[in-house]
């Protein structure tokens, strides 16, 4: 009988050290997972002001010349995508 005690009290101590364990490992992942959260925020900041940049110079680019040949139909642009 004390030797099941003595058992079922070693269980109880193992399952006690696994649960601090996860504890620790999921305290250890919720930090991972704020920090890189925010990293991705950071990056995702920098994608849309080089977006807005790389706009605002093709707006700047001279529109292309087009030249029209008498013979040929008008090409729709949709149309060729």
């Amino acid at each position: 009988m004390i030797s099941e005690f003595q058992d079922l009290s070693d269980k109880i101590e193992r399952l006690a050290a696994l649960v601090g364990s996860l504890r620790r490992e999921n305290a250890l992942l919720q930090q991972t997972n704020k920090l890189l959260s925010e990293e991705n925020m950071a990056y995702l900041e920098r994608l849309t002001e080089v977006q807005h940049r790389v706009e605002a110079v093709i707006e700047q680019l001279p529109a292309p010349e087009v030249e029209e040949d008498e013979d040929a139909e008008p090409v729709d642009a949709e149309a060729a995508r």
